[in-house]
């Protein structure tokens, strides 16, 4: 499972260790990821996601998970989280039409 949060693209980061005598070491920098439980109001059901708690924040701040969705960009989001963007808009739209 790949260490990346699925909506805002965060990743691991490396750089260095240093001590007090200047020595180098090498060193990664992972992303707070938590699975958290999202309930989207448009498909009426809930969605299991691997994020980032600052993602998470956004998602609150923002309003849920169809707004978050509707406003981020594609080439951030995984796979699963382009589609479900999908799906929402889908059932956006079909809600408006009926």
């Amino acid at each position: 499972m790949a260490r990346r949060c699925e909506l805002t693209g965060k990743a691991v980061l490396t750089g260095n260790n240093v001590s007090h005598a200047n020595n180098r070491t090498r060193r990664r920098f992972l992303p707070n990821l938590v699975s958290v439980t999202l309930i989207s109001d448009a498909l009426g059901q809930n969605v299991r996601l691997r994020i980032s708690a600052s993602a998470l924040r956004s998602v609150e701040h923002r309003g849920g998970i169809d707004a978050f969705l509707a406003k981020a960009s594609d080439l951030e989001l995984s796979p699963r989280a382009r589609l479900l963007k999908r799906q929402i808009a889908q059932a956006q739209v079909a809600k408006a039409a009926a």
